[in-house]
C-alpha cells in the first residue's frame, strides 16, 4: 500500500473521533494534539504526581487492561495512548482492516475506570491511581513532516535497533521494530513517562524498547507485566478475532508447544536440542492430525520459528541453557486460510501467532525480564 495511501486511512479513521466526542463525555481526558497534553503533563509534574503511559494500537482486550491495572498500582495517573503506528505495518500488511474499535475501547477503560475509583480502598484492584488521560493523535501529528511509510528505503525519521531489530519477528517483517521503536520514542518523548508498561507477549519488543530506553538515556521505567492468556492457553491478542473457532483451536498448538519445552527445561534438561526439539514434537504432531482429517474439518499452519534465546540480545543459544542466566524460548507460526471455509470462515487471511515463556534461572538469579 502507498505510503500516502496508508497515512489517509489513519487519518480518517481518527477525525471520526469528533471533538465534541473527546471533550467531556468520558471521565478521564482524551488527547488528539501534543501541546493540550504536554500542558496537561506538566501540571502532573507540578504537582509531584507520577505517570504510568500504556501504548496501545486500541482493540483493546483483556491483557491491555491488566497493562492498565499494574499501573494504576504504580502511579497516581495512567496515560493510554490509542494509534494503530502505520510505520510497524509491511506493505502487504493488514493496516486497512487492523481492528478498530473506539467505542468499545472507551466503554471498556470507563469500566475500569470505575474500579479504580472507588473510595477507601473499596476497589478490587488496590489502586494508587487512576486513568488520567487517553492520547489518540492522528498520523499526521505522529510523522508531522512525511506520510509515514514503512518500505526499508522509505523517506523519514526512524529510530533503528541493529541488530536486535532484525532477528527472529525483525527476520520476517523487516520494518517492523524500526516502526515500533521510532513510535514508541515519539509516545515517550511526548508523555514523559514516569514508567512505561508492556506485555511479554511481544518479548523482542520488550528487549528492544529495554535497549533502547538505556542507549538513548530516555528517563523512564520499563515495566513488563507476564502475558495474558485465555484460559485455555492462548496468548491474547487484538489480531485473534481473525481467527474463528477452527483455526483458534488448532493455534493452541503453540502454547502447548511453548509449556511442554518449558516442563522438559524445569525437568533438569538444558540442551537446546532437547528443549527445541520438544516444542517442534508437538507442533509437529499437530500437523500429522491436520493431515488425517477432510479438508471441511482441518486448518493448516506453517512453523516460521522455534527460537531459544538470551533475553538482552535475543542471540539463539547453540548448545546449552546456562542455569545462571535462563533462556526466552519463543514462537511463532502463521494460521493459513481454510481449505472449505463455512459461513463465518468466508474472510479469512493469513493470522501469525507469536507466544513465549520464560526458562526462568536455577540458581536464584532474578531474570532479564
Amino acid at each position: 500500500m502507498h505510503g500516502t495511501n496508508r497515512h489517509l486511512i489513519l487519518a480518517k479513521f481518527y477525525s471520526d473521533v469528533s471533538k465534541s466526542q473527546v471533550s467531556s463525555q468520558y471521565p478521564f481526558e482524551v488527547f488528539r494534539e501534543v501541546p493540550e497534553l504536554r500542558t496537561f503533563r506538566r501540571q502532573l509534574l507540578s504537582e509531584n504526581r507520577t505517570v504510568g503511559l500504556v501504548p496501545t494500537m486500541g482493540a483493546l482486550h483483556q491483557g491491555h487492561l491488566s497493562l492498565i491495572e499494574a499501573a494504576a498500582r504504580e502511579n497516581t495517573d495512567v496515560f493510554v495512548s490509542i494509534f494503530v503506528n502505520p510505520t510497524q505495518f509491511g506493505p502487504t500488511e493488514d493496516l486497512a482492516t487492523y481492528p478498530r474499535t473506539w467505542d468499545s475501547d472507551m466503554a471498556q477503560l470507563i469500566e475500569l475506570q470505575k474500579s479504580l475509583t472507588l473510595p477507601n480502598g473499596m476497589g478490587r484492584l488496590h489502586a494508587l491511581g487512576h486513568i488520567s488521560a487517553i492520547f489518540a493523535p492522528t498520523a499526521k501529528t505522529m510523522y508531522p513532516t512525511l506520510p509515514p511509510a514503512s518500505t526499508p528505503d522509505a523517506h523519514g525519521s526512524f529510530v533503528t535497533i541493529f541488530p536486535l531489530g532484525s532477528k527472529l519477528e525483525g527476520a520476517a517483517r523487516p520494518t517492523f521494530f524500526r516502526g515500533v521503536a521510532t513510535v514508541c520514542t515519539k509516545l515517550f518523548n511526548i508523555v514523559q513517562p514516569d514508567r512505561v508498561y508492556f506485555g511479554q507477549k511481544d518479548v523482542q519488543q520488550t528487549a528492544i524498547i529495554n535497549r533502547m530506553v538505556r542507549d538513548f538515556h530516555i528517563p523512564t521505567d520499563v515495566r513488563i507485566m507476564p502475558t495474558s492468556r485465555e484460559p485455555d492457553g492462548l496468548a491474547m491478542s487484538s489480531r485473534n478475532v481473525y481467527l474463528g473457532d477452527r483455526r483458534r483451536a488448532v493455534g493452541l498448538a503453540l502454547s502447548r508447544a511453548l509449556f511442554t519445552a518449558q516442563k522438559v527445561y524445569g525437568d533438569g534438561e538444558l540442551s537446546r536440542s532437547k528443549i527445541v526439539g520438544a516444542a517442534h514434537q508437538v507442533l509437529n504432531a499437530e500437523i500429522k492430525k491436520q493431515g488425517s482429517l477432510q479438508p471441511g474439518q482441518r486448518a493448516w499452519f506453517e512453523v516460521d520459528y522455534v527460537s531459544l534465546a538470551d533475553y538482552e540480545g535475543m542471540d539463539e543459544i547453540e548448545d546449552k541453557v546456562d542455569p545462571d542466566f535462563g533462556a526466552v524460548l519463543s514462537a511463532a507460526m502463521r494460521m493459513l486460510p481454510v481449505e472449505q471455509p463455512l459461513d463465518d470462515e468466508k474472510s479469512q487471511k493469513v493470522v501469525r501467532l507469536i507466544d513465549n515463556v520464560i526458562l526462568a534461572p536455577r540458581n536464584g538469579t532474578a531474570s532479564a525480564l
